[in-house]
């Protein structure tokens, strides 16, 4: 017998090999991915900066669809209406963005308990790569930070579509609930709105036609159906004085020789300086002769929309409902003739 040792031959060798070289492949990137450098300062991280969310479920929104995880716990809202309505679903947030929080969400103004993330319009970055949400709701004005935020964190975007402002706002309440295991508290919502959405058009539909004016640096615009306010036509039911507005995000420019000429029954007025901060104009600019003359004016039925509520938070489920809950007052008011 010989005693020499056995040889393989040369294909089982070579593949033998390459086995053993593939697993020292896999052993060394599987000991160098915990050390991973990280993100340059004060450059975005990638999506890879990021740890994997785990399992999750597919979100469609306005921007696409987002695999979300179930249940998520660290939450960083980029949206005062996305905010708005997580509020009134009883969701609570762990970050949101700017320092202006009005009305209902006054809460949110305590920065030890609801950090900052940056502004609505230009996120912190490094602070949302240091801090590793599970998820991120943009929405409105920060609609055009969605790509770069999706690309380092789970995000969802809850822009309203103005052409369909009902629609939209209940279906980004309901996306909102189905994220949060909320549904029950979201359809107690919507069927609330909808029976005073129907119980205010039984009282608008034949008290008159409306203009809706936004005022800003002693300037006017008016929005009509389809438009950024034009809820107040296409679902709260005020007959339009100007259908043929372009629908358009900052109006038509108009002067108090337009109001005069359309001469509405009822002139509703948001005073975007007032919204944020700046004092507000628009009874000044408004108190004038050709105003004067129009019926809404001698009717008394100039109404000044709550401007924050109106402006700045607009798609909120509760947003909504204290705009339909000030229409309803004006509109149960008797008319009141200002004095000549």
């Amino acid at each position: 017998m010989s005693t020499s040792p056995r040889r393989f031959p040369p294909l089982l060798a070579a593949l033998v090999g390459v086995a053993v070289l593939a697993l020292a492949v896999f052993g060394w990137r599987a000991s160098r991915a915990p050390s991973e450098p990280p993100a340059p300062e004060g450059a975005a991280p990638t999506a890879a900066a990021v740890p994997a969310q785990g399992a999750g479920r597919t979100i469609t929104h306005a921007q696409g669809s987002t695999v979300v995880t179930e249940h998520p716990k660290q939450v960083v809202v980029f949206d005062l209406a996305a905010l708005d309505t997580l509020d009134a679903l009883g969701v609570d947030v762990q970050g949101v963005a700017g320092e202006y929080f009005p009305g209902q969400l006054a809460k949110y103004a305590d920065a030890k308990k609801y950090p900052r993330f940056g502004t609505l319009f230009e996120p912190d970055y490094e602070a949302l790569h240091a801090a590793r949400p599970d998820l991120v709701i943009t929405g409105g004005r920060s609609s055009a930070r969605y790509a770069k935020l999706a690309a380092m964190v789970p995000t969802v975007d809850q822009t309203t579509d103005d052409a369909h402002f009902l629609e939209t706002v209940v279906g980004n309440t309901q996306r909102l609930a189905t994220l949060f295991g909320k549904e029950e508290q979201a359809r107690a919502l919507v069927e609330a709105m909808n029976q005073s959405i129907a119980t205010l058009k039984s009282t608008t539909a034949n008290r008159g036609k409306g203009l809706i004016v936004l005022t800003s640096g002693g300037r006017m615009s008016a929005y009509g159906p389809g438009s950024r306010f034009g809820v107040l036509h296409d679902a709260f039911g005020i007959p339009p004085a100007a259908p043929g507005l372009k629908a358009s995000l900052h109006g038509e420019a108009i002067s108090s020789e337009f109001i005069l000429e359309t001469n509405p029954d009822w002139l509703f007025v948001i005073d975007r300086d007032a919204a944020i901060g700046e004092g507000g104009g628009a009874q000044r600019l408004l108190d004038n002769e050709l105003v004067h003359q129009t019926t809404a004016w001698k009717q008394g039925q100039v109404v000044y929309l709550e401007p924050a509520n109106t402006y700045l938070i607009g798609g909120g489920i509760q947003s909504l409902r204290r705009l339909m809950e000030q229409l309803s007052d004006v509109y149960a008011k008797p008319r009141q003739p200002v004095a000549p």
